[in-house]
C-alpha cells in the first residue's frame, strides 16, 4: 500500500524536498527526475515482494532455517523503518539529487553482494545495508519531483505517476520474483537491481543539481532507534525458538528497553530531535500510529504466511505463488481509489474503523485454510484482505498529517511510515516463529492460524481506539 507517503508530499510539499527554492527544472529535465524518481521507488518496492516469494528457494539453497528466512525479510525491513525517521533531514543536507544518487549507488552495490552471498549471514548482513539505503532512496525520490515540477498541478500528477508506480510494483513483484527464481534462480532477484540503479544514475546525469540546506541530524536518536528495534526483533524471533528465558533473549529485550529509554532521553535533550516527544503526546497522532503498524502487522504478516503457506505446503512453484497474489494487488490498487472519496463524503474516522474492521475480518476468513483448499476460494477469502488496509490507509494518512502543524507533517508521515515498517517487521518476527512448528523448520497450520488470529485481535483493538480517540468530524 505505497500511499503512505503521498498525502503528505501533495499537502507539505516543502518538508518533503531538500529545497523549495531555485529555478524551475527544464521540461526535459523534469521527465527525467520523475522517470528516475519512479524507478527508484519501484525497485525499492519490488525488492521487498520478489523477495517474499524467493524465500523457499534461498533456504534450499543457503541451507537455512525459519530464522534465516525472517532475519532476510526484517534486516531490510528494520533498517528502512529506523532510518527513515532521518532520512529527510539528509536528503535537506546533502540536497535531493546527491542524496537520491548516493542511495541509488549504496541500494545496487548491497543487492550485488545480496547476489553474490555464500551464506545466510552474508545475505542477511547486505540486506541490512540495501533497507538503510531504501530509505534515503524513499523521501530523495520525493524530493527529486518537488524540486522538478514547481507547478502544484503537474506536481500533483507527478506524485500521482509516483504513487500508481508503486502499486504496479506490488503487483508485478511476487510474479517477477517467481519467475525469475524458477528461471534463473534467487540470486536473480537481487541481480536484476544492478541494472535498474545504473539506468537511474545515467538519468540523474540529466537532472539540475539540488540546493542544500541546513537540517540538523539527530545521531543519538537514530542509533538508539535502531539499537531498540534490533534488540526487539531479535528477541522476538530468537524467543519463538530458543525459549522466552533464554539468555540471548532476555538480554536483547534488556537491549531493546534500554534503547527505548535511551531514544526517549536524547529526544528530550535534543535542540531538533527527529521525533518531537509531545507529538506523541496527543491522543490523535498516537492512535493513528498504533492503527498503522496493526494494519501492517496483518497484511505484511499474511503477506510473508501466504508466500511460505503457496510452495512449503500446497508445493506451489515461484511462478505459480507469485501469480496468487496478482488478484490481491489489483483489489489493493482499485480500493486505493476509492478510499478518499469515501472518506470525502462519509468522514475519515469511520472509513479508518470501517477499514480495519474488514481486514480483520480478511484475517478470520483465512483460518479455514488448509493444504487442499481450491484456489478459487483461496483467492474468495483474501477479497476482505486486499480491501480493508487499502481502505484505510489513505483516509489514515490524510487525518495525521492534517492534525499536525504544517511544519510538523513531514515528520509525521514519515513517523508513520516507521510504525508502518516496523509493525511488518515484527509480524514477520513473530509468525515466522509460530509457524516453524516444534522442530523450527516446517510449516505449522496451527501456527499460522494462531498468527492470523492474534492479527485479527489487534486490529480489533485499534478499530476501537479509533472509533473513540479519533476526531469524528474531520473529512477528506
Amino acid at each position: 500500500m505505497p500511499s503512505v507517503a503521498t498525502r503528505s508530499a501533495q499537502r507539505n510539499p516543502t518538508r518533503v524536498h531538500d529545497s523549495g527554492a531555485g529555478s524551475p527544472a527544464p521540461v526535459h529535465a523534469s521527465g527525467f527526475a520523475l522517470v528516475a524518481a519512479l524507478l527508484g521507488f519501484t525497485v525499492i518496492t519490488i525488492d521487498v515482494s520478489a523477495v517474499n516469494i524467493a524465500l523457499p528457494a534461498i533456504r534450499a539453497s543457503l541451507h537455512g532455517g525459519i530464522t534465516g528466512l525472517q532475519w532476510i525479510v526484517d534486516a531490510y525491513t528494520l533498517m528502512f523503518a529506523a532510518l527513515m525517521l532521518s532520512a529527510g533531514a539528509l536528503a535537506d543536507r546533502a540536497g535531493a539529487r546527491r542524496a537520491y544518487a548516493w542511495g541509488v549507488a549504496l541500494f545496487t552495490l548491497a543487492s550485488l553482494a545480496c547476489a553474490l552471498a555464500p551464506g545466510i549471514g552474508t545475505l542477511v548482513a547486505a540486506r541490512v545495508v540495501q533497507g538503510g539505503a531504501a530509505a534515503v532512496v524513499m523521501p530523495a525520490s520525493l524530493a527529486l519531483i518537488r524540486q522538478a515540477y514547481d507547478d502544484a498541478r503537474h506536481r500533483a500528477r507527478a506524485i500521482a505517476l509516483w504513487t500508481v508506480g508503486g502499486s504496479v510494483a506490488m503487483a508485478v513483484g511476487p510474479v517477477l520474483g517467481g519467475i525469475l527464481t524458477e528461471a534463473a534462480g534467487w540470486r536473480a532477484v537481487f541481480f536484476l537491481n544492478l541494472p535498474v540503479g545504473a539506468l537511474i544514475l545515467a538519468l540523474l546525469t540529466r537532472v539540475p543539481r539540488s540546493p542544500r540546506r541546513p537540517a540538523p541530524l539527530d545521531l543519538a536518536g537514530q542509533v538508539t532507534a535502531v539499537l531498540a528495534l534490533a534488540g526487539l526483533a531479535f528477541a522476538v524471533i530468537e524467543g519463538g525458538h530458543a525459549g522466552w528465558t533464554a539468555p540471548s533473549v532476555l538480554t536483547a529485550l534488556a537491549v531493546a528497553v534500554a534503547g527505548v529509554l535511551a531514544f526517549l532521553a536524547a529526544e528530550k535533550r535534543h535542540r531538533a530531535p527527529m521525533v518531537p516527544l509531545p507529538l506523541l503526546r496527543r491522543r490523535d497522532v498516537s492512535v493513528s500510529l498504533a492503527i498503522g503498524f496493526a494494519v501492517n502487522v496483518a497484511f505484511y504478516g499474511a503477506i510473508f504466511l501466504l508466500g511460505l503457506y503457496y510452495q512449503q505446503l500446497r508445493g506451489m512453484s515461484g511462478t505459480e505463488a507469485g501469480l496468487m497474489f496478482v488478484p490481491l494487488a489489483a483489489i489493493i490498487t482499485s480500493t486505493n481509489l476509492v478510499s478518499p472519496p469515501m472518506a470525502e463524503r462519509f468522514g475519515r474516522r469511520p472509513v479508518i474503523v470501517t477499514g480495519q474492521a474488514v481486514l480483520a475480518g480478511g484475517m478470520f476468513c483465512l483460518l479455514p485454510l488448509a493444504a487442499h483448499t481450491p484456489v478459487w476460494l483461496i483467492l474468495l477469502l483474501l477479497v476482505p484482505t486486499g480491501m480493508g488496509g487499502a481502505f484505510a490507509v489513505p483516509a489514515l494518512t490524510a487525518l495525521l498529517v492534517d492534525s499536525v502543524p504544517a511544519a510538523r507533517a513531514g515528520t509525521a508521515s514519515g513517523l508513520l511510515n516507521a510504525f508502518r515498517q516496523t509493525g511488518g517487521a515484527l509480524a514477520v518476527a513473530l509468525f515466522g516463529s509460530l509457524i516453524a512448528g516444534g522442530a523450527g523448520d516446517g510449516f505449522s497450520l496451527g501456527g499460522m492460524r494462531t498468527s492470523l488470529i492474534v492479527a485479527g485481535g489487534l486490529l480489533c483493538v485499534t478499530a476501537a481506539l479509533a472509533a473513540w480517540a479519533l476526531p469524528g468530524k474531520v473529512k477528506g
